[in-house]
């Protein structure tokens, strides 16, 4: 299998449908896209082929209809888009990144909490 690559936009939301459910057929996947975009079924069917040659999904040819699931948990493919945001856009800086971030929409206290919680525990670590 290939090393997964940076999912587009239009490939998030696939699998976000697919984290959501564990697995999912291209219907499945449709149906759920369909309740917030106007997304035909043959381009999901084809954006999902094109996420199993890029290593994001896996199918199973086994059972029909087929069945994809994700390569890669959720968290591991946020990583991967924040660590390349971070080098492109940052140059590296976590800092920068979590100043941009917290000053572009209003975080919750509990949010905030959590992020003073991490920083402790980060902190504590060094």
């Amino acid at each position: 299998m290939p090393t997964p690559k940076r999912p587009t936009e239009a490939e998030m939301n696939i699998l976000g449908v697919i984290w959501e459910r564990g697995s999912a057929t291209v219907r499945e996947v449709f149906e759920q896209l369909q309740t917030t975009q106007d997304t035909g079924h043959t381009t999901v069917l084809k954006l999902m082929q094109i996420m199993v040659e890029k290593g994001l999904l896996e199918r199973d040819a086994d059972v029909r209809p087929q069945v994809f699931r994700a390569t890669q948990p959720r968290k591991k493919t946020q990583s991967l888009l924040v660590r390349h945001l971070l080098d492109r856009a940052f140059s590296g800086s976590a800092s920068a990144l979590v100043v941009q971030a917290l000053s572009l929409r209003k975080s919750t206290p509990e949010q905030l909490q959590e992020i003073r919680e991490l920083i402790d525990r980060l902190e504590d670590e060094s």
